[in-house]
């Protein structure tokens, strides 16, 4: 009754995983960038407004 899975069906349940934590951590991660990006804007705001000030 026991049965083993075929490489095409392990293969294919890999990629129904790899596919969904993808689409699950998607925003998490566009919203990871979208701060980074922000972070760094101000850095470099900071910095030239320190350059002003010296």
């Amino acid at each position: 009754m026991l049965r083993r899975l075929t490489l095409p069906q392990l293969l294919f349940g890999a990629v129904l995983g790899i596919a969904g934590g993808i689409y699950i951590y998607q925003p998490i991660l566009e919203q990871y960038s979208r701060d980074q990006k922000e972070l760094k804007g101000k850095v470099k705001l900071l910095q030239e407004s320190e350059e002003k000030r010296n």
